[in-house]
Protein backbone atom coordinates (compact mmCIF):
# COMPACT_ATOMS: atom_id res chain seq x y z
CA UNK A 1 0.00 0.00 0.00
CA UNK A 2 1.25 3.09 -1.09
CA UNK A 3 1.00 7.09 0.44
CA UNK A 4 -2.07 7.84 -1.55
CA UNK A 5 -4.05 4.56 -1.61
CA UNK A 6 -3.23 4.84 2.56
CA UNK A 7 -4.86 8.12 2.61
CA UNK A 8 -8.01 7.30 0.60
CA UNK A 9 -8.30 4.24 3.12
CA UNK A 10 -7.86 6.27 6.59
CA UNK A 11 -9.96 9.49 5.15
CA UNK A 12 -12.50 7.69 4.35
CA UNK A 13 -12.66 5.89 7.76
CA UNK A 14 -12.08 8.77 9.77
CA UNK A 15 -14.89 10.73 7.60
CA UNK A 16 -17.13 7.41 8.71
CA UNK A 17 -16.25 7.64 12.36
CA UNK A 18 -16.58 11.19 13.20
CA UNK A 19 -18.56 13.07 10.01
CA UNK A 20 -17.98 16.71 12.05
CA UNK A 21 -14.07 16.41 11.48
CA UNK A 22 -11.92 16.26 8.44
CA UNK A 23 -10.78 12.54 8.21
CA UNK A 24 -8.46 13.46 5.37
CA UNK A 25 -6.66 16.38 7.21
CA UNK A 26 -6.75 13.70 10.56
CA UNK A 27 -4.90 11.22 7.95
CA UNK A 28 -2.54 13.19 6.84
CA UNK A 29 -0.94 14.04 10.19
CA UNK A 30 -0.81 10.48 11.09
CA UNK A 31 0.89 9.93 7.97
CA UNK A 32 3.75 12.50 8.31
CA UNK A 33 3.65 11.48 12.34
CA UNK A 34 4.39 7.64 11.44
CA UNK A 35 6.91 8.53 8.59
CA UNK A 36 8.61 11.02 9.54
CA UNK A 37 8.34 13.36 6.13
CA UNK A 38 6.45 16.14 5.89
CA UNK A 39 3.16 17.55 3.96
CA UNK A 40 4.75 18.32 0.97
CA UNK A 41 6.57 15.19 0.66
CA UNK A 42 4.14 12.95 1.11
CA UNK A 43 1.88 14.74 -1.69
CA UNK A 44 4.36 15.14 -4.09
CA UNK A 45 5.62 11.63 -3.74
CA UNK A 46 1.92 9.57 -2.88
CA UNK A 47 3.37 6.58 -4.98
CA UNK A 48 5.60 5.84 -2.13
CA UNK A 49 4.75 2.30 -0.93
CA UNK A 50 4.91 2.03 3.34
CA UNK A 51 7.01 -0.10 4.78
CA UNK A 52 5.44 -2.97 6.47
CA UNK A 53 6.62 -1.85 10.17
CA UNK A 54 5.37 1.68 9.54
CA UNK A 55 2.03 0.42 8.48
CA UNK A 56 1.47 -1.63 11.54
CA UNK A 57 2.24 1.67 13.57
CA UNK A 58 -0.58 3.31 11.45
CA UNK A 59 -2.64 0.75 12.17
CA UNK A 60 -2.54 1.52 15.55
CA UNK A 61 -2.82 5.47 15.10
CA UNK A 62 -5.36 5.26 13.06
CA UNK A 63 -7.64 2.88 15.51
CA UNK A 64 -6.83 5.05 18.47
CA UNK A 65 -8.42 8.35 16.20
CA UNK A 66 -11.66 6.08 15.18
CA UNK A 67 -11.95 6.05 18.66
CA UNK A 68 -12.07 9.42 19.49
CA UNK A 69 -8.86 10.30 21.14
CA UNK A 70 -7.34 13.55 20.42
CA UNK A 71 -4.88 14.12 17.30
CA UNK A 72 -2.50 15.82 20.55
CA UNK A 73 -2.62 13.35 22.94
CA UNK A 74 -2.15 10.73 19.76
CA UNK A 75 1.05 12.36 18.78
CA UNK A 76 2.01 13.77 22.47
CA UNK A 77 2.58 17.60 21.22
CA UNK A 78 0.57 20.82 20.39
CA UNK A 79 1.39 23.78 18.65
CA UNK A 80 0.26 26.96 20.87
CA UNK A 81 1.36 30.61 19.90
CA UNK A 82 3.65 29.24 17.88
CA UNK A 83 5.66 27.20 20.43
CA UNK A 84 5.71 23.16 20.11
CA UNK A 85 4.27 22.22 23.65
CA UNK A 86 4.34 18.77 25.15
CA UNK A 87 1.08 17.20 26.19
CA UNK A 88 -0.43 14.21 28.34
CA UNK A 89 -3.41 12.93 29.31
CA UNK A 90 -2.99 14.54 32.84
CA UNK A 91 -3.57 18.05 31.07
CA UNK A 92 -6.11 19.58 28.98
CA UNK A 93 -4.75 20.18 25.38
CA UNK A 94 -4.19 24.14 24.88
CA UNK A 95 -7.11 25.41 22.33
CA UNK A 96 -6.83 28.44 19.98
CA UNK A 97 -9.32 30.34 22.17
CA UNK A 98 -7.51 30.31 25.13
CA UNK A 99 -5.25 32.79 22.93
CA UNK A 100 -7.30 35.50 23.65
CA UNK A 101 -6.51 35.21 27.02
CA UNK A 102 -2.83 35.46 26.20
CA UNK A 103 -3.65 38.79 23.99
CA UNK A 104 -5.07 40.43 26.87
CA UNK A 105 -2.41 40.06 29.26
CA UNK A 106 -0.11 40.73 27.01
CA UNK A 107 -1.92 44.21 26.04
CA UNK A 108 -2.20 45.03 30.14
CA UNK A 109 1.39 44.10 30.53
CA UNK A 110 2.97 46.04 27.86
CA UNK A 111 0.95 49.30 29.24
CA UNK A 112 2.63 48.19 32.48
CA UNK A 113 5.58 48.12 31.40
CA UNK A 114 6.19 51.79 29.64
CA UNK A 115 6.42 52.95 32.71
CA UNK A 116 9.85 51.07 33.00
CA UNK A 117 9.35 49.27 36.28
CA UNK A 118 12.59 47.58 37.95
CA UNK A 119 10.17 44.15 38.35
CA UNK A 120 7.25 42.77 36.35
CA UNK A 121 5.52 39.56 38.13
CA UNK A 122 3.32 37.59 36.45
CA UNK A 123 1.60 33.89 37.80
CA UNK A 124 -0.72 31.40 35.90
CA UNK A 125 -2.55 29.74 37.80
CA UNK A 126 -3.60 25.90 36.97
CA UNK A 127 -1.02 26.05 34.48
CA UNK A 128 -1.48 22.90 32.57
CA UNK A 129 0.80 22.22 30.18
CA UNK A 130 2.58 25.94 31.06
CA UNK A 131 1.17 26.96 27.46
CA UNK A 132 -0.52 30.79 28.98
CA UNK A 133 2.96 31.01 31.21
CA UNK A 134 5.28 30.46 28.53
CA UNK A 135 3.32 32.16 25.48
CA UNK A 136 3.87 35.22 27.84
CA UNK A 137 7.14 34.40 28.79
CA UNK A 138 8.07 34.18 24.72
CA UNK A 139 6.39 37.74 24.70
CA UNK A 140 7.72 39.37 26.88
CA UNK A 141 11.26 38.29 27.86
CA UNK A 142 12.98 40.66 25.18
CA UNK A 143 11.00 43.38 25.96
CA UNK A 144 12.03 43.26 29.94
CA UNK A 145 15.46 42.32 28.62
CA UNK A 146 15.74 45.35 26.44
CA UNK A 147 14.45 48.23 29.72
CA UNK A 148 15.92 46.25 32.27
CA UNK A 149 13.12 44.99 33.96
CA UNK A 150 13.26 41.98 36.08
CA UNK A 151 10.38 39.47 34.74
CA UNK A 152 9.13 36.74 36.97
CA UNK A 153 7.09 34.69 35.35
CA UNK A 154 5.18 31.67 37.79
CA UNK A 155 3.00 28.83 36.82
CA UNK A 156 1.48 26.42 39.61
CA UNK A 157 -0.67 23.48 39.43
CA UNK A 158 -2.13 21.10 41.52
CA UNK A 159 -1.27 17.76 39.57
CA UNK A 160 2.68 16.92 40.07
CA UNK A 161 2.55 15.62 36.44
CA UNK A 162 1.10 18.94 35.23
CA UNK A 163 4.39 20.52 36.79
CA UNK A 164 6.28 18.18 35.33
CA UNK A 165 5.17 18.81 31.66
CA UNK A 166 5.23 22.20 32.29
CA UNK A 167 8.98 22.15 33.19
CA UNK A 168 9.67 20.33 30.13
CA UNK A 169 7.96 22.66 27.95
CA UNK A 170 9.93 25.24 29.25
CA UNK A 171 13.43 23.48 28.45
CA UNK A 172 12.03 22.73 25.08
CA UNK A 173 11.13 26.03 24.43
CA UNK A 174 14.54 27.17 26.19
CA UNK A 175 12.10 30.02 28.47
CA UNK A 176 12.85 30.84 32.07
CA UNK A 177 9.61 30.21 34.01
CA UNK A 178 9.34 28.41 37.24
CA UNK A 179 6.78 25.91 37.72
CA UNK A 180 6.13 24.06 41.12
CA UNK A 181 2.66 22.40 42.87
CA UNK A 182 -0.03 24.54 44.24
CA UNK A 183 -3.57 24.35 45.03
CA UNK A 184 -4.60 27.57 43.73
CA UNK A 185 -2.95 30.63 45.95
CA UNK A 186 -2.25 28.12 48.57
CA UNK A 187 1.99 27.40 48.36
CA UNK A 188 2.22 31.06 46.64
CA UNK A 189 4.29 33.90 48.22
CA UNK A 190 4.39 37.46 47.08
CA UNK A 191 2.41 39.60 45.16
CA UNK A 192 1.99 40.27 41.57
CA UNK A 193 1.50 42.54 38.36
CA UNK A 194 -0.46 40.08 36.56
CA UNK A 195 -2.74 36.63 37.61
CA UNK A 196 -3.77 34.59 34.95
CA UNK A 197 -5.77 31.28 34.56
CA UNK A 198 -8.26 28.89 32.55
CA UNK A 199 -9.32 27.34 35.48
CA UNK A 200 -11.98 24.72 35.61
CA UNK A 201 -15.43 25.74 34.58
CA UNK A 202 -17.59 23.27 33.39
CA UNK A 203 -20.73 21.71 35.44
CA UNK A 204 -20.40 18.26 36.59
CA UNK A 205 -23.41 17.54 34.48
CA UNK A 206 -22.90 19.13 31.19
CA UNK A 207 -23.31 16.74 28.05
CA UNK A 208 -20.73 18.14 26.70
CA UNK A 209 -18.74 16.17 28.83
CA UNK A 210 -19.26 12.39 26.73
CA UNK A 211 -18.55 14.31 23.79
CA UNK A 212 -15.58 15.33 21.68
CA UNK A 213 -12.45 15.30 22.79
CA UNK A 214 -13.21 15.94 26.28
CA UNK A 215 -13.84 12.71 27.17
CA UNK A 216 -10.47 12.12 26.96
CA UNK A 217 -9.13 14.94 29.47
CA UNK A 218 -8.66 14.45 32.88
CA UNK A 219 -12.36 15.81 34.84
CA UNK A 220 -9.91 17.72 37.72
CA UNK A 221 -8.79 20.01 34.99
CA UNK A 222 -12.63 20.65 33.22
CA UNK A 223 -15.56 20.65 35.82
CA UNK A 224 -15.83 22.91 38.84
CA UNK A 225 -18.18 22.86 41.65
CA UNK A 226 -20.71 25.45 41.59
CA UNK A 227 -22.57 24.52 38.46
CA UNK A 228 -18.80 24.85 36.95
CA UNK A 229 -18.62 28.41 38.94
CA UNK A 230 -16.63 27.35 42.01
CA UNK A 231 -12.86 27.57 41.23
CA UNK A 232 -13.78 30.95 39.31
CA UNK A 233 -15.38 32.49 42.28
CA UNK A 234 -12.75 31.32 44.47
CA UNK A 235 -9.77 32.68 42.38
CA UNK A 236 -11.85 36.23 42.24
CA UNK A 237 -12.20 36.37 46.05
CA UNK A 238 -8.70 34.81 47.20
CA UNK A 239 -6.50 37.01 43.93
CA UNK A 240 -6.12 40.88 45.74
CA UNK A 241 -4.21 39.38 48.50
CA UNK A 242 -1.92 38.35 45.81
CA UNK A 243 -1.99 41.52 43.20
CA UNK A 244 0.47 44.85 43.35
CA UNK A 245 -1.94 47.91 43.59
CA UNK A 246 -3.77 48.47 39.90
CA UNK A 247 -2.61 44.51 38.95
CA UNK A 248 -5.08 43.08 36.94
CA UNK A 249 -6.74 39.52 36.70
CA UNK A 250 -8.07 37.84 33.41
CA UNK A 251 -9.79 34.21 34.00
CA UNK A 252 -11.00 32.34 30.69
CA UNK A 253 -14.24 30.71 31.22
CA UNK A 254 -17.69 29.07 29.45
CA UNK A 255 -19.45 30.91 26.70
CA UNK A 256 -22.71 31.90 28.60
CA UNK A 257 -20.82 32.17 32.27
CA UNK A 258 -19.70 35.76 31.12
CA UNK A 259 -22.87 37.61 32.94
CA UNK A 260 -22.35 35.45 36.11
CA UNK A 261 -18.67 35.67 36.37
CA UNK A 262 -18.63 39.89 36.16
CA UNK A 263 -21.04 39.63 38.53
CA UNK A 264 -18.52 38.09 40.58
CA UNK A 265 -15.92 40.40 40.26
CA UNK A 266 -18.17 43.47 41.20
CA UNK A 267 -19.76 41.59 44.34
CA UNK A 268 -16.25 41.38 44.86
CA UNK A 269 -15.42 45.52 44.44
CA UNK A 270 -13.09 45.00 41.46
CA UNK A 271 -12.56 47.65 38.85
CA UNK A 272 -12.78 48.26 34.99
CA UNK A 273 -14.36 44.92 34.52
CA UNK A 274 -14.93 43.80 30.94
CA UNK A 275 -15.29 40.44 28.92
CA UNK A 276 -13.91 40.02 25.73
CA UNK A 277 -15.01 37.67 23.27
CA UNK A 278 -13.47 34.63 21.40
CA UNK A 279 -13.19 33.80 17.84
CA UNK A 280 -16.51 32.09 17.59
CA UNK A 281 -17.81 35.59 18.89
CA UNK A 282 -19.15 33.83 22.63
CA UNK A 283 -17.85 35.62 25.78
CA UNK A 284 -14.54 33.76 26.94
CA UNK A 285 -12.39 35.80 28.86
CA UNK A 286 -13.54 38.33 32.09
CA UNK A 287 -10.72 40.39 33.67
CA UNK A 288 -10.60 43.40 36.34
CA UNK A 289 -8.25 45.80 38.35
CA UNK A 290 -7.55 45.75 41.26
CA UNK A 291 -6.80 49.35 43.16
CA UNK A 292 -6.18 48.32 46.78
CA UNK A 293 -5.51 45.38 49.27
CA UNK A 294 -8.40 45.13 51.24
CA UNK A 295 -11.77 43.20 50.56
Amino acid sequence: MNYQQWLVQASSALNQANPQENGKTDALVLLQFATGKSRTQILAFDETEIEEKVRSNLTALLDRRLKGEPIAYILGEKEFWSLSLNVAESTLIPRPDTEILVEQALRIAKEKLQKNPPHFRLLDLGTGTGAIALALASELTRICEKQATELTIIGVDVIPEAVALAKSNAEKNQLNVLFFQSQWLEQVEGTFDLIVSNPPYIDENDEHLSQGDVRFEPLSALVATEQGYGDLRHIIEQAPAYLNEGGALLLEHGWQQGEKVRSIFAKNHWEKIATLRDYGDNERVTYGFWKSYEI
